[in-house]
C-alpha cells in the first residue's frame, strides 16, 4: 500500500483544534475589517464580487492546514461568529452565511474522504462555497436585482471562487508551513 492509499488520521488533536480556532478568530477579525472595505467598494457594483473570496478563506485555509473532518465548517462558523460579535453589518445573517459556505466546502472534502487536498479538490471546494454564498445572497440580498446584474455578480463570484480563492488559500497554507508554524506536507 502506498502513502497515497493509506487512510489519513482523521482524529482531532488538541493542536488541530487550536490551529483552526486561531485561524478562525484571525479571519473573524479580518471579516469585520473587510466588511468596512466591502462597503466602501460598493461603487464598483458587480465587479466588487471579484473580491468575494475574502469571505470564503477560512473554509479553505483551515482544511488545508489541519486536514480533518469539520475543519471548513468549524473555521467558517467561528470566523462568522467573531465577525458578528465585532459588529458585522450583516448581524446574525453572518452565521447563516458561515454555515452555508463552510458546509458546502466541507462536502467536497468529505467526498474525497478527507484524502485529497490537491488543486482540483481545492478549486471544487472553493466553487462549492462560492455557489452556496451566491445562492444565499441571491435569496437574501439580490432578490430585486436585474438579471444582467445577477449574471455579472455570478460571473465575478465564480472567478473569485475558481481563481482567487484557491490561489490565496494555498499561498497562505504554504506561508504558514514555511514559517515553521506547522509541519511541511509531503503529499
Amino acid at each position: 500500500m502506498t502513502q497515497a492509499d493509506a487512510s489519513p488520521d482523521l482524529r482531532w488533536q488538541t493542536r488541530d483544534i487550536l490551529v483552526v480556532a486561531v485561524v478562525a478568530v484571525a479571519f473573524g477579525v479580518f471579516f469585520w475589517a473587510f466588511g468596512v472595505v466591502w462597503a466602501w467598494l460598493g461603487f464598483l457594483g458587480p465587479v466588487q464580487s471579484v473580491l468575494y473570496a475574502g469571505w470564503l478563506l477560512p473554509a479553505i485555509v483551515a482544511p488545508l492546514l489541519v486536514r480533518k473532518p469539520g475543519a471548513a465548517l468549524f473555521a467558517e462558523l467561528v470566523a462568522a461568529l467573531v465577525s458578528m460579535f465585532l459588529g458585522s453589518q450583516w448581524a446574525v445573517d453572518t452565521l447563516l452565511s458561515g454555515l452555508l459556505q463552510g458546509g458546502a466546502a466541507e462536502l467536497v472534502f468529505a467526498a474525497t474522504r478527507y484524502r485529497r487536498y490537491d488543486l482540483p479538490v481545492v478549486v471544487a471546494a472553493s466553487l462549492a462555497a462560492t455557489i452556496a454564498a451566491f445562492v444565499h445572497d441571491w435569496a437574501v440580498y439580490y432578490r430585486d436585482f436585474a438579471p444582467e446584474a445577477l449574471l455579472a455578480i455570478a460571473i465575478a463570484m465564480l472567478f473569485s471562487g475558481a481563481v482567487v480563492l484557491p490561489l490565496v488559500a494555498t499561498a497562505i497554507e504554504r506561508s504558514v508551513r514555511r514559517a515553521g508554524a506547522l509541519p511541511e506536507r509531503t503529499t
